[in-house]
């Protein structure tokens, strides 16, 4: 998947470490089915608590923002994650027993924290280019992975494949590559790769890539 035009030149600067995300062993066992339940809800929990700090994030977005443009879209992303993402974790982990108050409560891991605290450390020191290519792999990754798995997949975690395959989400990567797309060429210019910004955006795309391979580890380790 494209989802724009900066975001596949990101995507080829993370090299080796793009692939080591989204062909991750946990994903391949979302896919198969062979992904053990308890490692599923383990992820999912932690998953929360990141998204609550991702939404954090996407909140900041809106005061970096220079249009109301870029900020509607912001926006729209806080309330889609916040609103809607988020759903398939409380319900998935209420069926479990586990209460969204248990949820939001949770300890948060590490790898978790080391992820979160990066992305706004981001935002927090950059403008809004060096909060997105730091939230970029997330929404992006899920994305192409949602997108390849919902083709072919065993039963077993059909509902998470579900979520990111679907239109929904699928138009939310598209929107939000359209909103990095014009922002780098408001804030570079037309030739984004030569301005001396761009090695520090793709540092940014691509410690976030490999904070996501280690959330992935983390999952794999109850």
């Amino acid at each position: 998947m494209s989802y724009g035009v900066i975001f596949p030149k990101w995507r080829e600067a993370a090299g080796q470490s793009w692939p080591a995300y989204t062909d991750h062993a946990f994903v391949r066992g979302l896919k198969d089915g062979s992904l053990p339940r308890e490692a599923f809800l383990h992820y999912l929990v932690q998953d929360y608590v990141f998204l609550i700090h991702f939404s954090r994030a996407w909140a900041l977005a809106i005061t970096k923002a220079e249009t109301p443009e870029e900020m509607r879209l912001c926006a729209g992303t806080v309330n889609a994650l916040i609103n809607e993402e988020i759903a398939l974790h409380i319900k998935t982990c209420a069926e479990a027993g586990i209460s969204e108050e248990e949820l939001f409560a949770a300890e948060e891991r590490p790898e978790n924290l080391a992820y979160t605290r990066y992305v706004l450390d981001a935002g927090h020191s950059g403008d809004l280019l060096d909060l997105m290519a730091a939230l970029a792999p997330c929404v992006m990754g899920y994305g192409e992975i949602g997108a390849r798995l919902i083709k072919d997949h065993a039963p077993d975690y059909a509902e998470w494949i579900g979520t990111y395959g679907a239109e929904d989400y699928q138009g939310v990567c598209k929107e939000v590559g359209a909103l990095i797309d014009a922002a780098v060429a408001r804030r570079l210019g037309d030739n984004p790769e030569q301005s001396p910004r761009w090695a520090r955006l793709c540092q940014h795309f691509t410690m976030a890539t490999k904070l996501e391979v280690s959330f992935w580890d983390m999952g794999l380790n109850p």
